[in-house]
């Protein structure tokens, strides 16, 4: 991908936009433009074919480069005409304000399920929209409206942090209200007991939905490339620990790796797709993730 189209895609960048809106659509536009430009066509929201316009249809499917050329108005006709319900879940949790590089958890999550609806709607399909901690905090229902995607974006351009982690009780609940089989991309550090977690995702699984589970990680907690000794606090308790940094690395940076390899293990026997992402990683890793991810289901 060219780097006009990945600059607005790190995060870094994305930090120092003004608005959720703003920034969804430089994401997004900016890695389709990146993916007319690759070998992988086929994860493409490449048009097909053009059709006259009808009253009623979106006006942002207007092509105005066509009607200056043939003064008629045509909108475009997608591939990937699925009507897809996807449904978003944020985890708002106090753990997620966690930074060491200037972007927290919250803020990578946030840009990144903007991204997701922008994409979502541009391709007509329906977006939902649940935030929560150890409760559900908020919750939008599935639309396709460019109005929708106005109020969904300023929900989450709104969003503070909330109370401690307890993921299976919100999954639990969700899986049950939530009735129509979509495509549900759960955002999270995910740090909670495992067993909870997949047994919430399991949950989802049975009820139909097809899953994709992000695990938003900030770099430091991935690396542990603290030195010294250094005094962490849990930012859910309050529990303070003083630790000998080079002293604890090896048994941290085991214990994370144990409990990835339950989650990807778990998730694999779900059929689950389940994905690492640091707050430092470019957006459009992600982006493709979930079109890959799709494209499996």
């Amino acid at each position: 991908m060219p780097p006009a189209a990945t600059r607005f895609i790190d995060p870094t960048v994305l930090s120092r936009i003004g608005g959720l809106e703003l920034l969804a659509r430089g994401v997004v536009e900016g890695f389709v433009a990146g993916l007319h430009r690759s070998p992988f066509k086929g994860f493409s929201v490449e048009f097909m074919e053009y059709r006259p316009y009808i009253p009623g249809d979106d006006p942002m499917r207007i092509d105005w480069k066509r009607y200056a050329r043939t003064d008629r108005y045509y909108v475009k006709e997608f591939e990937d005409e699925t009507n897809t319900s996807l449904h978003l879940l944020v985890d708002v949790s106090h753990s997620m304000g966690y930074t060491s590089t200037g972007v927290t958890k919250l803020e990578y999550a946030s840009y990144l399920a903007a991204s997701l609806a922008y994409l979502m709607v541009r391709q007509r399909d329906s977006v939902s929209l649940t935030l929560f901690d150890s409760d559900v905090v908020a919750r939008l229902p599935a639309r396709s409206t460019t109005g929708h995607l106005h109020t969904l974006l300023t929900l989450l351009d709104k969003t503070m942090l909330g109370a401690r982690t307890d993921l299976g009780k919100p999954l639990h609940a969700l899986a049950e209200q939530q009735k129509r089989r979509g495509f549900v991309v759960l955002i999270s550090d995910l740090l909670d007991d495992p067993a909870a977690l997949i047994d919430g995702l399991r949950h989802f699984r049975f009820t139909g939905h097809e899953v994709l589970v992000f695990q938003v990680l900030d770099p430091q907690e991935v690396s542990f490339d603290f030195t010294d000794v250094i005094e962490f606090e849990d930012l859910e308790t309050g529990e303070k620990l003083l630790v000998v940094s080079e002293e604890a690395k090896a048994e941290y940076l085991e214990n994370l790796e144990r409990f990835r390899e339950t989650l990807r293990r778990e998730c694999g026997l779900l059929r689950i797709d389940y994905s690492l992402l640091t707050t430092e990683r470019p957006l459009d890793f992600a982006l493709f993730e979930y079109l890959a991810a799709r494209k499996r289901k």
